[in-house]
């Protein structure tokens, strides 16, 4: 407790003196992130390993590149992104000039997530460094490595007077939300965010929560043998590939027409195969559960009679190796767990349909997801699913990719999230935008002012309403 106080007192002293504004402050502490992840770049690999058995390709897609990327970005853009944007004003305010300042909020709390511990703890660094701002970094305990390596690294590349990294469980996280700070931003379960909004509460803190919820894909009938094949590639890269299915945008379950579910799970079958092999147990290309709990909360989805007679393929485990082969489970009751909680692991439920226009009700039945995939050639559908569904972002024929891109806003709505943030996003979620009118001293419009009498109430009506030829004839009215 001692020590978190001590942090905050300096990162407020930090911040106070105003070196965190500056474009070259900024500017140098993403150099110093590009340098950290580039000079560590074995490291990363051999931490992420440790941790969740991740092969060193999905390391640096999913976690070394995506820092990398994201950091030169930001750093390409920090100087647009600071300058005060000019705002237009009516004609009544003459002569006048408006303008919206950004402005960084002070002291933040970020805390990482364990399944992509580099990405979703370096990802927002990046944001609340190019605002300005000083940072805590609670890095998650459930991937011990990758917390140690950040504890240890980040203070030999950044502002240590402006960044720090606090390491610990579940009660030091708790020290952490006494606390006052001027913004918190929060990966992990909704069950977490809500107890991080009931604390920031206390403080009228605002928070940014990147939460989750069970993201659909609808798989519709495709025109072409090539485009299948593609769809089924992408549906499984989406579900088994970050992080074998222990993802927040992951794909959580199909939805398909009855006639074409045969097709689609002979080709996840084969797909499956080709990519992690006959005994995907050995094969280094699959993470492993994050630990004991975890895997014990998977086993505890498959121990339902009805959700075990559903598999159709895979479901053996390794308890010892906390290794899970991907599952594929055909129509398993909707008010099992499996189907009303988010899985975050390898099982994947297929949910068949009479018709795939039933997918809109069947989405909308349920709380708003993180992201809807839907692989379709029907323009119809596609409205629908953009005008009829809420989710935090939909992708038509691919998935999982949404997340990378810097131009587009990454984030949820309801349950699976509130605020967003990559690329200027982040800039922007931790920043304020002030406000600056400037303005002269003449002329000085009477009306404003009381006694009040019916030419005032006309004129004021008239500015209101910016009837600028109004005004002229009454003002013409008056003088003669």
């Amino acid at each position: 407790m001692e020590k978190i106080e001590e942090s905050i007192a300096e990162l407020r002293q930090t911040f106070k003196s105003g070196r965190t504004r500056s474009a070259l402050w900024r500017k140098n502490q993403l150099r110093a992130m590009i340098k950290l992840i580039t000079e560590n770049e074995e490291r990363a690999y051999q931490v992420l390993h440790e941790d969740l058995g991740k092969h060193p390709v999905e390391v640096y897609r999913d976690e070394v590149g995506v820092i990398k990327k994201s950091a030169k970005y930001s750093l390409s853009c920090v100087e647009k992104w600071m300058a005060p944007q000019k705002a237009h004003l009516p004609l009544i305010f003459f002569p006048a000039r408006g303008e919206v300042m950004p402005e960084p909020l002070g002291v933040v709390l970020i805390f990482g997530a364990w399944n992509f511990p580099l990405s979703l703890t370096l990802d927002p660094l990046i944001g609340a460094i190019s605002a300005g701002n000083t940072v805590i970094i609670k890095t998650s305990e459930l991937s011990p490595s990758t917390s140690s390596f950040l504890a240890k690294t980040i203070p030999l590349y950044l502002d240590s007077k402006a960044v720090k990294v606090i390491e610990g469980g579940v009660d030091v996280s708790e020290q952490l939300l006494k606390q006052k700070w001027d913004k918190i931003f929060f990966t992990g379960s909704p069950r977490v965010g809500r107890i991080v909004m009931a604390a920031a509460a206390e403080h009228l803190t605002p928070v940014t929560l990147e939460l989750g919820g069970k993201c659909p894909a609808i798989f519709d009938k495709l025109s072409k043998a090539y485009d299948v094949k593609t769809a089924v590639k992408r549906i499984v890269g989406g579900k088994w590939g970050p992080c074998s299915g222990q993802a927040c945008i992951g794909i959580d379950y199909v939805l398909v027409e009855e006639k074409l579910a045969p097709l689609l799970i002979d080709l996840l079958k084969t797909t499956l195969k080709r990519f992690y092999g006959e005994r995907p147990k050995e094969s280094k290309n699959m993470c492993r559960v994050v630990n004991k709990h975890n895997f014990e909360r998977l086993q505890k989805l498959l121990e339902d009679p009805l959700v075990a007679a559903s598999i159709v393929y895979g479901g053996s485990q390794d308890e010892e190796r906390l290794f899970i082969e991907p599952a594929i489970l055909l129509d398993p009751p909707l008010d099992s767990q499996i189907m009303t909680e988010e899985i975050f692991g390898p099982l994947l439920p297929i949910i068949t349909l009479n018709n795939i226009q039933e997918s809109i009700e069947f989405i909308n039945s349920r709380p708003k997801p993180l992201a809807i995939y839907a692989f379709t050639e029907d323009e119809s559908l596609r409205r629908r699913i953009l005008s009829e569904t809420s989710s935090g972002s939909v992708t038509f024929n691919d998935s999982i990719i949404q997340f990378i891109c810097d131009t587009l806003p990454f984030g949820g709505v309801g349950q699976s999230g509130y605020g967003k943030y990559h690329g200027k996003y982040s800039f922007d979620t931790f920043s304020h935008e002030k406000a600056v009118l400037r303005r002269g001293f003449f002329p000085e419009l009477k009306p404003r002012y009381p006694p009040w009498n019916d030419f005032k109430l006309k004129f004021i009506r008239l500015a209101y309403d910016f009837n600028y030829f109004g005004l002229v004839l009454l003002l013409l009215g008056l003088k003669r």
